[in-house]
């Protein structure tokens, strides 16, 4: 073990409380770390370690009087975080991007991927102390199966053909093909493991199994939490209490913060962001990840249901200027898929699109027009920024032929009136660590979050197949065909990746590494972050 290693686990055993202070600054003397090193060393661990107790407050930019605990209508930046607080899921993504256990305490699968056996935890109760058994494992997962589920997360256990219990502690998962990410698959937060009766789950009560119970829920408003005491691991869940506050006004959310009546606020306005960390107090955080900003275009509608009409658009959007102009430099250009470029299938052999009216203009001809009027709707309840970044692409698109009408929409009721209904809008997606969760929620045939209402029938069977291979190589090469499709001949435009960015106030302790793969670290804050 080399000198920094060696630090390292030092640092380590100190926040978990195996050592003390003293004995730390022995060891790192011992390595010849002068005293004032050793100290700051000593100090930064502390600082790092959770402490227990305390109430926070969060200002979040969504949240709608529409919201609902069902789990397969879970979305967006409010109720995420609020069923990732309130429940235990099978699995989860860590900070890392890496599937972990939770309530399974482990699983294996069979050499195909088709066979997957989890054995569940031991000790887990509900918050009204029912212990979590095999039953409501099944019936929490069986609630998205099946011909009439309507859940958002179906499309992820639709290969799913049998659920069934092996004693008290082992649930068994049989598919109809392999699934090497089956694992990451139940980490999705539309899977929580709820109480059941008969078969049944029961959603409506807001009784989960994770670190915090739920005491009151304002749909649009207001939610209020407090520690569960029997929650299975003191590892997680620091805070006492917690609020979370829907505050969809941009100036409203980031004045809170200043003012210190919320002690954590996302989506920060990128404009001002750069001022805004220099007020004292305030800690700005930002974390590069799968995060894409899109456009989707009715596919069933005209004229987007010519794929030259949307290649024309593509061609016509300036990114550069929309990553410059809208994104301040938190983030970088998209190439019309949702694949980031530091995920494991990254087609990095995709041409990327750039602006360019004369292609545009050859796409408009392909359609048989020389010119296109289109309406784009946009409100910044989709990401801070879209209706200037609508007005951008209005203005990059005029040169190419193309008449963009800018429709400002309200932000309240934008996903349940605009998103998927008007032909071609502003939107958002924290993407998935895993490139088939991220196809099979959004853009397989048929799936309720298919945005764009898209389908291919090649980029479905390589859907399938692709999730079945073992072979990565061969894996690849299937996804960087998928990512080829779905930018040439998809319904979505993806013209930027955006980092999240999110601030915290002095008052709020948070681990060195935040998660990418949604929101203030994963959506899991609750869970990782503790009142100084």
């Amino acid at each position: 073990m080399n000198k920094q290693q060696y630090l390292s686990l030092l640092q380590t055993r100190l926040n978990s409380r195996q050592i003390g202070r003293r004995d730390f600054m022995r060891g790192a003397l011992a390595t010849g770390l002068g005293v004032a090193a050793a100290t700051g060393l000593a100090d930064r661990a502390v600082a790092a370690t959770p402490q227990k107790g305390g109430m926070l407050t969060v200002g979040i930019g969504h949240g709608a009087t529409t919201d609902t605990l069902d789990p397969g209508r879970l979305e967006a930046g409010f109720l995420i975080p609020l069923a990732l607080g309130v429940n235990g899921y099978l699995t989860e993504i860590d900070a890392n991007s890496a599937v972990r256990p939770s309530i399974a305490e482990s699983w294996e699968a069979s050499p195909d991927a088709k066979v997957w056996t989890f054995k569940l935890r031991q000790g887990v109760e509900f918050h009204n102390g029912k212990p979590v058994t095999v039953e409501d494992v099944i019936a929490s997962i069986n609630y998205h199966r099946g011909e009439q589920s309507e859940s958002a997360g179906a499309p992820l256990v639709a290969n799913v053909t049998e659920i069934r219990a092996d004693g008290s502690d082992t649930v068994i998962f049989e598919l109809d093909a392999g699934n090497a990410d089956f694992p990451a698959a139940l980490s999705d937060y539309h899977f929580p493991i709820l109480p059941s009766a008969d078969g049944e789950i029961d959603w409506q009560s807001g009784i989960g199994c994770g670190a915090y119970r739920l005491d009151n829920f304002d749909p649009g408003v207001s939610a209020d939490l407090s520690r569960f005491e029997n929650h299975w691991t003191d590892a997680v869940g620091h805070v006492e209490n917690w609020r979370l506050l829907t505050l969809l006004d941009t100036n409203a959310r980031m004045t809170a913060a200043v003012s210190g009546d919320v002690d954590i606020i996302n989506k920060v306005d990128l404009k001002t962001a750069t001022l805004f960390a220099r007020k004292p107090g305030i800690n700005l955080h930002s974390v590069a990840g799968t995060q894409h900003y899109s456009f989707p275009m009715l596919t069933n509608t005209s004229p987007f249901d010519d794929n030259n009409v949307r290649q024309a658009i593509k061609w016509g959007i300036d990114r550069e200027e929309l990553v410059e102009k809208i994104l301040f430099g938190y983030g970088g250009v998209g190439n019309d898929h949702p694949i980031g470029s530091g995920q494991r299938f990254f087609n990095t052999d995709l041409e990327q699109k750039t602006y360019d009216p004369d292609k545009a203009k050859h796409f408009l001809k392909q359609a048989g027009l020389d010119s296109l009027d289109v309406r784009l709707s946009a409100s910044d309840a989709a990401f801070p920024g879209a209706i200037d970044a609508a007005l951008l692409i209005q203005n990059s698109a005029k040169e190419c032929g193309i008449n963009v009408e800018v429709s400002r929409e309200p932000n309240d009721g934008y996903w349940s009136d605009i998103w998927k209904k008007a032909p071609w809008c502003a939107s958002y997606w924290a993407g998935r660590p895993v490139e088939d969760l991220m196809f099979s929620l959004a853009f397989k045939s048929g799936v309720s979050w298919n945005e764009s209402f898209w389908s291919n029938e090649r980029f479905d069977a390589l859907l399938v197949e692709a999730r079945a291979e073992l072979d990565e190589a061969k894996r690849r090469e299937m996804y960087f065909e998928m990512q080829d499709i779905v930018a040439n001949k998809g319904g979505v435009a993806i013209p930027m990746f955006a980092s999240y960015v999110f601030a915290t106030s002095d008052t709020v302790g948070t681990p060195d590494t935040f998660a990418s793969n949604q929101d203030l670290d994963g959506a899991k804050f609750m869970e990782r972050w503790w009142k100084v």
